[in-house]
């Protein structure tokens, strides 16, 4: 391979990682240093059921992205092995699986993330990971609504027994 096809490759790499960096809701960058290969493939495939991806990554080439992409902040997050985990739609998603990885396969370590235009403490992405995903919040919420409706037909159902029973004496 010529220096010029390894130099295109690397800024075929940046320009994917900047836009990712930039569609994504968020994203949490990882090190995956001692995972099994089984791990790694079941990791994936909880990412991928999620509709994450993940990418291992140079870290110089994630550095340049995230200039690039103007996210500032994860400088310190992009040493050692890497791997980061983008979602377009879900803001929890990548989060919660890393977070709860993490907890089954003590190799896998957080370094970092960036969620909804910033970066973020490990701290944060822990209370993240804690959130309900959006299946669970629709949930949430259409029980809330249901709620009175369900209420008002018990309160019609009692009157109609106590008016029957009234009749029937």
């Amino acid at each position: 391979m010529s220096r010029e096809q390894i130099l295109q490759e690397k800024q075929n790499v940046v320009d994917l990682l900047v836009e990712k960096m930039q569609n994504a809701a968020s994203f949490v960058v990882v090190d995956y240093r001692g995972l099994t290969v089984g791990e790694v493939t079941e990791l994936r495939k909880q990412l991928r059921e999620a509709g994450v991806d993940m990418h291992v990554v140079k870290n110089t080439l994630a550095r340049k992205a995230a200039s690039v992409a103007e996210i500032e902040g994860l400088e310190d997050a992009f040493v050692g092995p890497t791997a980061i985990a983008f979602s377009e739609e879900e803001v929890v998603a990548p989060a919660k699986i890393m977070v709860d990885f993490a907890k089954e396969a003590e190799a896998l370590e957080v370094k970092g993330g960036y969620m909804e235009g910033e970066a973020v403490s490990i701290e944060t992405i822990e209370q993240v990971a804690k959130l309900p995903n959006r299946e669970g919040l629709l949930s949430m919420l259409l029980s809330v609504l249901q709620a009175p409706i369900r209420n008002t037909a018990l309160v019609f159902k009692a009157v109609a027994e106590k008016k029957e029973e009234e009749d029937a004496a």
